[in-house]
């Protein structure tokens, strides 16, 4: 948050050149104010978010009410685009005193409280919005992405179109819209929509989530004509044994018609995972690098992505599918790296019956009845809604490649001071080890009527992979909360059912 005085003297030169206009009413302190919020303006168009941050609080010193608005609805949206989730949630809460009834003031909570993982909240802020003002493009843009993570697609597509009726020219509107065209599985759309959005934006910047989409647009046009992701038997629920060796759930898979070779049922990936070993053997072939968010010191991680033809387990067949390669491979890790696979990354509900370990997997899964009904949503990974010390809710991925229960370390700075010893703990993951993880005993996790009570979890830094995916993960779920269940994981339900074995 430091803004270096040579770069405050050089922009403040430039912003002499352009009109500065500050009312004849104006005080000294109401002046400054004015000065520094069009200052901040400019170096928020400029996207340098940090500097736009320090300057936006600045300006709140004395300002009028006008000006607090004008002040926290930029500083607002910076926080955003630098993946302050948490501050920016603070500053959302702030900003809906000032301005209650304000659509932009409105729309940005909304947008804060999807950045925070409340997407319950979100979108019903999106829809208070709408009511209000039906022509707001952000409650628009944040009403299609809500319906997304519901998998009401159709519905979703028509509201992002009718964001960008507003606003044709808001890059995020087109990445919205490409992000839906690619759950559709619409690809070639897909990547017109998202070269949009990189041509919008401002020559020069960079960002990860830029160098994302440019090689989603790569990457998608890779599959030219074809049709993607294609189900041999669409209607069919297949049933599939599998093993439990070292709390991971292992399933036999054929990859492009070769030898059959063991994968790790991975629901926290968002793609099929081949190592750089198996991807030569099988002839995957990389189209592009991407970058891939994880647990681990190294943060974020550049994977190699390429085209699977064909990919058979058991009785389901699936053709011209996506998948990452971790090439190259990390080292010093305890066990090699392995494959994963992940039905929910492809649209498929299933069912992981832990007790006679099969894994039912299927389109649409027949509805039964559970011992507990969680809401769950689905934004590139599945998460589901817990609450941690019956305060602060948040959203945990579910992870059947996980082995425990964790909740971040943004979600850890939340709760009051320990008075015992954290106890520091050795954690790695896909990018590698976790130096600072450590078990924090004493929490209380609710999920709907399931409760943890005076319970142990591991602390991790996840906000590497939250600013990849554009939400705060709260933390993760894995084999430790869902071995003693027959799990079912239902995407047209919005649901994750729990019976006990």
């Amino acid at each position: 948050m430091r803004l270096a005085v040579r770069t405050l003297v050089f922009v403040v030169g430039g912003a002499i050149a352009l009109p500065i206009v500050i009312g004849a009413q104006s005080t000294p302190a109401t002046a400054r104010s004015e000065t520094r919020i069009q200052l901040a303006d400019l170096l928020l168009g400029d996207q340098r978010y940090w500097e736009a941050i320090q300057v936006y609080d600045q300006a709140k010193e004395g300002a009028t009410q006008e000006q607090l608005v004008r002040a926290s609805t930029g500083m607002l949206g910076a926080l955003l685009r630098v993946a302050e989730f948490t501050r920016a949630q603070r500053e959302a809460e702030y900003l809906r005193g000032l301005d209650p009834q304000g659509p932009k003031a409105l729309a940005l909570s909304g947008d804060a409280l999807w950045a925070a993982g409340l997407f319950d909240e979100a979108e019903q802020t999106y829809r208070d919005v709408l009511a209000i003002h039906p022509e707001s493009g952000g409650a628009r843009n944040g009403l299609a992405k809500s319906l997304a993570t519901r998998h009401q697609f159709d519905e979703a597509l028509d509201w992002a179109e009718a964001a960008l009726e507003v606003s044709p020219d808001l890059a995020v509107f087109h990445h919205t819209l490409g992000y839906i065209y690619q759950l559709m599985h619409r690809f070639p759309e897909a990547a017109d929509a998202y070269q949009r959005y990189v041509d919008l934006l401002s020559v020069g910047i960079n960002s990860e989530k830029v160098d994302w989409a440019r090689a989603q647009v790569t990457f998608l046009r890779s599959f030219g004509d074809r049709p993607a992701i294609q189900f041999a038997d669409p209607g069919r629920v297949h049933t599939i044994p599998f093993r439990l060796v070292r709390d991971k759930v292992i399933v036999r898979v054929r990859v492009n018609g070769r030898q059959a070779v063991d994968f790790v049922l991975d629901t926290g990936a968002e793609q099929t995972v081949l190592t750089q070993r198996v991807a030569r053997q099988v002839g995957v072939q990389a189209v592009t690098s991407i970058l891939s968010a994880g647990v681990g010191e190294i943060g974020l991680r550049g994977l190699q992505a390429g085209r699977i033809e064909s990919l058979q387990i058991g009785s389901l067949e699936i053709t011209n599918l996506p998948a990452l390669i971790k090439s190259p491979p990390l080292g010093g890790l305890p066990t090699p790296e392995s494959e994963g696979f992940s039905p929910l990354a492809l649209g498929l509900s299933m069912t992981l019956d832990y007790g006679r370990k099969l894994l039912i997997i299927g389109q649409e899964l027949p509805d039964e009845p559970a011992d507990f009904v969680l809401p769950l949503r689905q934004h590139r990974l599945t998460v589901v809604r817990g609450v941690v010390n019956g305060e602060f809710p948040r959203s945990f991925v579910v992870d059947t490649g996980g082995e425990v229960i964790s909740i971040s370390r943004g979600t850890a700075d939340l709760l009051p001071p320990m008075t015992v010893r954290l106890v520091p703990i050795k954690v790695y993951g896909t990018s590698g080890w976790d130096d600072q993880a450590y078990l924090m005993p004493g929490v209380d996790l609710t999920f709907n009527q399931l409760q943890y009570r005076n319970f142990s979890v591991v602390v991790l830094n996840l906000h590497r992979p939250s600013a990849l995916l554009g939400f705060h993960i709260g933390g993760i779920v894995g084999h430790k909360f869902l071995r003693d269940y027959r799990v079912t994981l239902d995407l047209k339900r919005s649901v994750m059912k729990l019976t006990k074995l």
